[in-house]
């Protein structure tokens, strides 16, 4: 297979299989509250100002800013208090200079108001009147008409992941159902003679099932639907009818083994035997995960092509190149624009790490926090054994253009 000595980097690797990618989202109306981790279909811009009335910031006294100016604990000024503002209604009284208004968090600024005094900030004289023992500025402890959001203004942009905060804002602007992209459908499929389910009692020789189930949990972690197909015999026929099962159901087919140059090894050859494009590369300079396969196939009927990729079969090698390949796919499917920013931290390395030059490495490390920022130490295991991963809080990035780097380095570090 002499393809699998082409070694695209990766960011290269990826860009290039995303030109095959053609798919455009489908719909669905939900309603908002269910939407956190959804991708939005339209660009959304606020009906009205948020908030709709000026508003109070703390408990305290309602007055006009400038009958305060001057006030301090050994000078204070006095206010004649003519109302309290109730909760979820207009106040019942405006203001007049030397007057004020009890009022509450939250609540509707008084007409002839401009400012809020801390209720700690004042005290009873006696009944009716209060003294101010601290100036405020115009607007201060108040929230103004459309601080938050202005009539017009775009609060969630098409092909946008909607967070928390997202769908809080939201609802507080009345939006209480918004379409969405559907959750596309990815395929799984576990391959090797060697592999059994994780509920069997284990055989000399056999190995139960992973990446099945990483795999599933990173798809879901991204926003889309697993759909598991079992575990293929290592046999052309087999897995040639599997994949050709998933092509037609599903969105993209990930299919884990079976991607090293080697006779037994099947995914590349499978995927030539359907129409379209083929394999597009085969090996990428990475590591763990060299002998990644990205193709894009033709279902049977369709002139449209869906992307395939082929994982190595080693745990740690799979769940890798599924966070730097399967993971953007999703986002693309999902029409999310732009594609999601992974949380990164920046840490220190505790060790010399060797690396070789052309080739992106990426070694599971544990995270310690310090004084300033966190330490790095670099969990080392062969790459079919996946309490590595399992043990580690993030994946530190060594650059094709390093030829690795020294303790004490910083190094840049994406969280799993």
């Amino acid at each position: 297979m002499p393809e699998f000595l082409n070694l695209l980097p990766p960011g290269k690797a990826l860009a290039h299989f995303l030109e095959y990618i053609h798919k455009l989202p489908d719909f669905e109306r939900i309603e908002t509250n269910l939407a956190q981790g959804r991708v939005t279909k339209n660009t959304h811009k606020a009906p009205h100002p948020l908030p709709t009335f000026a508003r109070s910031t703390v408990d305290g006294y309602a007055v006009l800013a400038s009958d305060t100016y001057g006030a301090s604990e050994s000078l204070p000024i006095y206010l004649r208090l003519i109302g309290e503002v109730s909760m979820g209604s207009d106040p019942d009284f405006n203001l007049a200079t030397t007057q004020c208004g009890l009022i509450h968090t939250g609540g509707m600024l008084p007409a002839g108001a401009d400012a809020v005094v801390m209720l700690e900030n004042t005290q009873v004289a006696k009944p009716g009147e209060i003294e101010i023992l601290r100036s405020v500025a115009v607007g201060e402890n108040v929230i103004k008409v459309g601080e938050d959001v202005q009539k017009g203004e775009i609060v969630a942009a098409a092909g946008s992941l909607l967070r928390p905060a997202d769908i809080g804002g939201l609802l507080a602007l009345g939006i209480t159902q918004i379409e969405v992209t559907k959750k596309p459908s990815i395929a799984i499929i576990s391959s090797g003679d060697e592999v059994v389910s994780p509920a069997a009692n284990i055989q000399s020789g056999q190995v139960r099932d992973i990446n099945s189930y990483t795999l599933s949990a990173l798809v879901e972690r991204a926003g889309a639907v697993p759909i598991r197909y079992g575990i293929v015999a290592d046999n052309e026929d087999e897995l040639q009818s599997v994949t050709k099962k998933a092509l037609d159901e599903c969105d993209l087919v990930v299919i884990t083994a079976g991607s090293s140059a080697s006779a037994r090894d099947l995914t590349a050859q499978v995927i030539n035997s359907f129409s379209g494009p083929g394999v597009i590369s085969h090996g990428v300079n990475v590591r763990p995960g060299k002998p990644t396969i990205l193709a894009a196939v033709n279902p049977v009927g369709s002139e449209r092509s869906k992307p395939v990729i082929g994982l190595p079969g080693n745990p740690v090698s799979a769940l890798v190149i599924a966070i730097l390949f399967v993971e953007p796919i999703i986002d693309r499917l999902l029409g999310l624009h732009p594609t999601r920013i992974r949380p990164q931290v920046q840490a220190k390395l505790d060790i010399n790490l060797a690396s070789q030059a052309g080739r992106e490495d990426w070694i599971p490390v544990k995270l310690s926090p310090e004084q300033e920022g966190f330490s790095a130490q670099p969990i080392f295991g062969k790459s079919n054994l996946i309490f590595t991963l399992a043990r580690a809080d993030g994946l530190l990035h060594i650059p094709p253009q390093a030829t690795g780097l020294s303790a004490g380095d910083m190094a840049q570090v994406m969280l799993l």
